[in-house]
């Protein structure tokens, strides 16, 4: 079976404040694939690490691993987010109380179903996310130069 690993992570500075994402994919090696970064403008920490999520799904269903895998059939991926918060509700563990949020937790699965692929969502502590984390701050740091 093959499998994609994909760390994200989004910050904002300030509670909210200009936020930014960063996405890495990983192949079973752990050798990088490709990274994606994007400044989102402002938002609170947690809207930034669904909007990771959101980019990095779909950014996985237009990936040339996501159409070899579906025409094989046997892939998952493995989603990596520094966010234990995040993860607990995407797994069902917590409520998620926030409106906005809400969505963006709708969004995801709404991808999930699209994706059709088995999803996992495990925590990782940060020093194992660096290279998202990097992500994040280069694209907060592009929008003030």
């Amino acid at each position: 079976m093959s499998t994609i690993y994909i760390n994200t992570d989004g910050g904002a500075r300030g509670n909210p404040g200009p936020a930014g994402i960063g996405v890495a994919f990983f192949d079973q090696n752990q050798e990088l694939l490709y990274s994606y970064k994007e400044f989102i403008g402002k938002a609170t920490n947690n809207q930034a690490e669904y909007r990771a999520i959101i980019k990095a799904l779909n950014l996985i269903m237009k990936s040339q691993w996501f159409d070899k895998c579906r025409k094989n059939g046997e892939a998952k991926i493995i989603c990596r987010l520094d966010s234990q918060l995040v993860v607990e509700q995407l797994c069902g563990n917590y409520k998620v109380k926030n409106g906005n949020l809400s969505e963006m937790v709708n969004e995801v699965k709404l991808l999930i179903n699209k994706i059709q692929l088995p999803i996992e969502f495990i925590h990782i502590r940060r020093e194992e996310n660096k290279i998202a984390d990097k992500l994040v701050n280069k694209a907060i740091d592009s929008h003030f130069r």
